[in-house]
């Protein structure tokens, strides 16, 4: 437990701290929840591993609630120390299978929200590496390639990672890239950048809530692979997504593709444990 932040808090929101305790989602900064004298109750994080972490965090959280389907997290203060959030109290779905239609509509209805280049204003963070935005483009094929395979596989060489075999389906998989991601027209999509089932609440109503995003505008379908990497979203969130916002052909599929900017990343900060499916993605990509 680190009290030392209670001063700091109290700083910076002028009023004083009763409680602090540790709180869980604290494995990138220290997570705590605090009561304040006013009975209000906060979510704060610490100790972050860049000091402009806790910035673009707060700012990709304000981009998906100008979307307004969500429920997102109100950001009360954002500084090079602290991410000072509303603190959203947790419960059980009362209805796993009604909580999941719900989420699934409003996660398509958030995919409406739309820009007209594909990036971000800045980067900012996948897990604790850089997630390079910057320059935004009118082509998703362009930028995927260029901002999320290569600058991961560029990681990857730099940590060690890339022998001869990730090499070779490296550039095998480079070379079909205009099979893999076919021009479907569809415009730059507000993303949540990190879904994957640690990133998503059920708050009071079985309302679902979205917390830690990386957020960018990119194509909707690089979103769901992300939902799909590690489990824990229902067939009934698939399946409400599509009724309302309907997905094109084979974007299953396409979503292995996506889901390698995922593996890398977790090769790159977690090691060699996520090579095999590093490779195994690329194998079944490029066969």
């Amino acid at each position: 437990m680190n009290s030392s932040i209670i001063p700091h808090i109290q700083s910076a929101l002028n009023k004083n701290v009763l409680s602090l305790s540790q709180s869980s989602g604290g494995s990138i900064a220290s997570a705590y929840r605090v009561e304040m004298s006013d009975g209000q109750s906060l979510f704060v994080k610490s100790s972050p591993q860049h000091h402009d972490m806790f910035v673009k965090e707060a700012n990709g959280l304000r981009e998906l609630a100008k979307a307004n389907v969500l429920r997102i997290p109100e950001v009360i203060l954002a500084s090079e120390e602290l991410l000072i959030l509303e603190y959203l109290p947790v419960t059980t779905p009362t209805q796993r299978t009604q909580f999941f239609e719900q989420f699934g509509k409003h996660f398509a209805q958030l995919h409406r929200h739309s820009a007209t280049q594909f990036g971000f204003i800045e980067n900012n963070y996948i897990g604790s590496n850089l997630q390079e935005n910057l320059p935004q483009t009118n082509s998703w094929k362009d930028f995927f390639v260029e901002h999320r395979l290569e600058f991961q596989f560029r990681l990857a060489e730099q940590n060690g990672y890339n022998d001869k075999e990730i090499i070779s389906l490296f550039t095998k998989l480079e070379k079909q890239i205009d099979r893999l991601i076919p021009n479907d027209g569809e415009p730059p999509t507000l993303l949540h950048g990190d879904l994957w089932n640690g990133n998503f609440l059920c708050v009071e109503n079985n309302t679902p809530a979205l917390i830690d995003p990386a957020v960018y505008y990119g194509h909707r379908e690089a979103d769901l692979a992300m939902t799909m990497l590690f489990g824990g979203f229902s067939e009934a969130f698939y399946a409400s997504y599509h009724e309302t916002y309907p997905l094109n052909d084979e974007w299953r599929r396409r979503c292995e593709l996506y889901k390698l900017y995922h593996l890398f990343n977790h090769l790159n900060l977690f090691g060699k444990g996520y090579y095999s499916q590093v490779v195994g993605t690329m194998k079944y990509l490029v066969r």
